[in-house]
C-alpha cells in the first residue's frame, strides 16, 4: 500500500426518517470509529466525516403521513441519531446535514460544472401524474398490482412480497398514494448522468484495487460493469430537495435526485469542518492532494454507489482539469449484515434494537465490544442478548475489569499507591507476550480492517496479564519476599497501561478510566502528540518507579444478570409473535378465493406442458429468470419471478406448466410470452409445478 500523508474517513449517511439500529452500527459506524481511533493513536493525520441524508421520497412520505413538514422530520431524526452516536463514542470530526445551504451550494456547483461540459443528457419520458394533487408521482408515490406475483400492494419501485425491482409503469391498476386516484401519463424532461461514458475508466479503477478491496466489493462492482452501465436520472419532480440551479422552464419544479446529492455530502461536510477549524480551504488537503487517502465505510447494499457512481461524478468533475482534481477512494470496506437473534434487522417490520434505546439500558463500551468481536467482515453475523451477556460478564468483567481492579487496589493497599520499582525490557519480554509481534498484529489488523482480529489481540494481552498476576500471587509472596511482590505489581501496572492503549479503539470510555486510575491527566487522545504513536509504547514498560496512581479504583464493568435481559428476551418473543401473526394473516388472506367464474371462462385459459431449454438472470432484477421454453413445436420467452428459489442451472430441462395464451407483457425491457405456474410454501419458498410423464411436451393440462 502506498504511503499517505493523511486519511479522510467517511461513513454512509443514515437516512433521516428513522432511528439507527445495531445493524447500522455494526456495519458502518463502529468499524469506522475503530479505524479512526487507531489512526489517532498512531499519531497520524485523520479526520472522520459523517452526517444525515435528508432528502428523498421516504422523508416526504413520513411528513405527509404525520401531517408535518419534511424539515420537521429530518430535524427530529438528525438530532436523535447524532445523540445516539455521541453516546456510543462514535468520534466524528464533523457530522453534517444535506439540507444545509453549504451542501446545496456544493451539489449545485457539481451539477453546473458537469452540465457546462455537456456531459449530462436530457430525456423526455412519460411519468405518472396525479391530477387531484397536481403533481408528478415518483416511484414510491405509486402503488398497484405486481406483474410478477400479483401482490395488490406493490410499490412503484419494488414489490415487497416477491422482491422484484419495478418501475411504476409496470404495475397493474396503478394508484396514487396521495389521492388514491388512477394517475395519468404525462411527458416530463429529466437530466441523466451517462454512467456508460465512464465504464472503461471505472473498470480500470476496480481492477486497480482487486487485490486490496474485499471480494464482495469487487464482485458487486464487476457484476454491474459486466451488465453494462446505463444512463441514470439525476433529477426528479419533487418539492423537497436541492433545486436544479438553472433558470429555464425545464428546471422548474425539479430537484437533484438524492443518489446524486447525498454522496456529495462527504465533500460539503468536509468543507464545513474546515470552516470550523478556521481554515476554509483546508478541506482540499484531504480531497485533492494525491498524498491523501480516502476510505468509505459502508454496508454491502451501498457498494455500487461508492465504487461506480460517486467515482464517476468525480471523474466528470476532473475531466478537462489540471488542478483541483478530486481523489477517488483508496478503499471501500463494505461489511456484510449483522442479524438480530437469527433474523435480519428490519425497521419496516419493527424488528430491530435501536441504538438510542439500547444505550439507555447498557453501557456503550459493552455494546462496542460485543459488536466488534462479531464484526460482519466477510459474512453475515448475529447479535444475541445471550452472547452480549456472556461476553460482558466473562471477557470484560472477569478478565479485563478484574485484572485492572486487583492491580490498582493491591498497589494502593500495600505500596502506597506508587509503582514500587522499575521494570527492565527483559522482564517485560518474559511475561508470555511477544510485544513486537503483538504490535505488528494490531497494525496489520487495523490497516486491513480485520477488526475482530484486532480485538482478539487486545483481549489476549488481558488474558496473559490475568495469568501473570494469578501465578505471581503477590498477596502471598509479599509476606516473605516484598521485592518479588513489588516487581509483580510494577509489571502488572505496566500491563494495565498497555491494555489501556491496545483496547482504547474498542473501549474508549473504559480505557480512559484505566488511564485516570493509573494517574494520567486528561483522556488518552489528549496524550497523543502529533506524529508520535502511543501504540509504540507497548514495546517497553512505561510506568517508572515512584509514578503515583489514583488513590481509589472503580468497577469497570457491572455484570449483566438474567433479570436485566429478561425484558429484552420477552420483547423478542412479542416481536416474533407479531411477525407470525402477520404471516398467518397473510396466509389467510392468500386463501381467500377469487370471484367465481364460469366453466366457459376457465376454458379460455390454455395450460400447456413446456420444457425449459435455457435460463438466465435478468439484469438489475434480482427476482427474475429469463426462460426459453419449448412448448410443442415453438419456443417462447417467459419471465418468472423465481430467481431467489431456483438457479438458472436448476431450471434447465424441467417440465413446467405454462399459461400459453396470456397476452405478452414487457417487463424490464424484456417480453414475457406466458406465465409459469408455481405454488408458495408456508416458508415463502416458491415451488414450480413439474408435470411428469413421457411425450407430454405441448400437451394441454386437463
Amino acid at each position: 500500500m502506498p504511503k499517505f500523508t493523511r486519511t479522510l474517513v467517511t461513513t454512509a449517511l443514515p437516512y433521516a426518517n428513522g432511528p439507527v439500529h445495531l445493524g447500522h452500527l455494526a456495519g458502518v459506524y463502529l468499524p469506522a470509529d475503530l479505524y479512526v481511533r487507531y489512526k489517532r493513536l498512531k499519531g497520524e493525520d485523520v479526520i472522520h466525516i459523517g452526517g444525515s441524508d435528508e432528502h428523498g421520497v421516504p422523508i416526504t412520505l413520513t411528513a405527509e403521513k404525520e401531517g408535518i413538514s419534511p424539515q420537521d422530520v429530518v430535524d427530529r431524526y438528525h438530532r436523535m441519531n447524532l445523540d445516539a452516536f455521541q453516546k456510543c463514542s462514535i468520534s466524528f470530526d464533523y457530522y453534517g446535514r444535506t439540507s444545509l445551504p453549504l451542501h446545496h451550494k456544493t451539489a449545485q456547483e457539481f451539477f453546473l460544472d458537469i452540465e457546462g461540459k455537456g456531459i449530462f443528457t436530457k430525456k423526455t419520458e412519460k411519468l405518472f401524474f396525479d391530477r387531484k394533487a397536481d403533481r408528478f408521482l415518483s416511484d414510491r408515490y405509486v402503488t398497484g398490482t405486481c406483474p410478477i406475483c400479483n401482490n395488490a400492494e406493490a410499490n412503484g419501485d419494488q414489490c415487497e412480497q416477491c422482491g422484484t425491482h419495478l418501475s411504476p409503469l409496470e404495475l397493474i391498476n396503478p394508484k396514487s398514494k396521495l389521492s388514491d386516484a388512477t394517475p395519468e401519463l404525462r411527458e416530463t424532461m429529466h437530466w441523466y448522468f451517462p454512467l456508460g461514458r465512464f465504464q472503461e475508466a471505472l473498470e480500470k479503477y476496480v481492477t486497480l484495487h482487486e487485490d486490496d478491496w474485499r471480494p464482495n466489493v469487487v464482485n458487486y462492482s464487476r457484476t454491474w460493469l459486466k451488465q453494462g452501465l446505463n444512463d441514470r436520472a439525476i433529477t426528479r419532480d419533487l418539492s423537497w430537495g436541492i433545486p436544479v440551479p438553472l433558470d429555464t422552464p425545464d428546471a422548474v419544479g425539479k430537484v437533484l435526485y438524492v443518489w446524486f446529492d447525498a454522496v456529495l455530502g462527504y465533500i460539503s461536510f468536509t468543507k464545513a469542518w474546515a470552516e470550523e477549524q478556521g481554515s476554509s480551504e483546508r478541506w482540499k488537503e484531504y480531497w485533492q492532494d494525491p498524498q491523501s487517502r480516502l476510505v468509505h465505510f459502508i454496508g454491502k447494499d451501498n457498494v455500487v454507489f461508492h465504487t461506480l457512481m460517486f467515482p464517476s461524478i468525480l471523474m466528470a468533475w476532473n475531466e478537462g482539469r489540471e488542478t483541483e482534481r478530486f481523489n477517488l477512494a483508496d478503499n471501500v470496506p463494505a461489511s456484510e449484515f449483522m442479524n438480530f437473534e437469527g433474523r435480519k434487522f428490519s425497521k419496516s417490520r419493527n424488528y430491530a434494537v435501536y441504538l438510542g434505546e439500547f444505550l439507555e439500558k447498557f453501557p456503550a463500551d459493552t455494546l462496542r465490544y460485543s459488536i466488534a468481536v462479531n464484526y460482519p467482515e466477510n459474512k453475515d453475523t448475529d447479535f444475541s442478548w445471550q452472547d452480549f451477556q456472556n461476553r460482558t460478564n466473562g471477557e470484560l468483567a472477569d478478565t479485563l475489569g478484574n485484572f485492572i481492579k486487583r492491580s490498582v487496589d493491591f498497589t494502593n493497599s500495600r505500596f502506597d499507591g506508587e509503582v514500587p520499582c522499575d521494570c527492565t525490557p527483559q522482564e517485560w519480554n518474559s511475561l508470555g507476550i511477544n510485544w513486537p509481534e503483538a504490535l505488528e498484529q494490531l497494525d496489520l489488523a487495523f490497516e486491513q480492517f480485520h477488526f475482530r482480529d484486532a480485538v482478539s489481540v487486545g483481549m489476549d494481552i488481558a488474558r496473559a496479564a490475568n495469568r501473570f498476576l494469578t501465578s505471581s500471587e503477590p498477596w502471598k509472596v509479599i509476606k516473605t519476599d516484598r521485592e518479588a511482590a513489588a516487581k509483580a505489581m510494577a509489571l502488572s501496572l505496566n500491563l494495565c497501561h498497555a491494555l489501556s492503549i491496545a483496547l482504547s479503539p474498542v473501549l474508549p470510555e473504559t480505557c480512559n478510566k484505566i488511564s485516570a486510575m493509573l494517574g494520567f491527566e486528561g483522556t488518552i487522545e489528549d496524550r497523543i502528540a502529533a506524529g508520535s504513536s502511543l501504540f509504540d509504547q507497548l514495546l517497553l514498560p512505561q510506568l517508572k518507579a515512584g509514578h503515583k496512581i489514583r488513590a481509589n479504583s472503580e468497577i469497570l464493568f457491572t455484570k449483566i444478570e438474567d433479570s436485566d435481559i429478561a425484558p429484552e428476551l420477552k420483547k423478542i418473543e412479542a416481536l416474533l409473535a407479531e411477525a407470525e401473526k402477520r404471516e398467518a394473516g397473510a396466509a389467510v388472506q392468500r386463501m381467500e378465493f377469487k370471484p367465481v367464474i364460469s366453466f366457459d371462462d376457465f376454458g379460455k385459459v390454455d395450460l400447456r406442458v413446456a420444457r425449459v431449454l435455457s435460463a438466465e438472470k435478468v439484469k438489475k432484477a434480482g427476482k427474475l429468470l429469463k426462460l426459453q421454453v419449448e412448448v410443442g413445436s415453438e419456443t417462447r420467452q417467459v419471465l418468472a419471478g423465481i430467481a431467489k428459489h431456483y438457479t438458472p442451472e436448476e431450471m434447465v430441462g424441467k417440465n413446467v406448466v405454462l399459461v400459453a395464451n396470456l397476452a405478452p407483457r414487457t417487463i424490464r425491457d424484456e417480453v414475457s410470452e406466458g406465465m409459469i405456474l408455481a405454488v408458495e410454501g408456508a416458508d415463502g419458498k416458491l415451488f414450480v409445478l413439474e408435470p411428469e410423464g413421457s411425450e407430454i411436451n405441448g400437451q394441454p393440462i386437463q
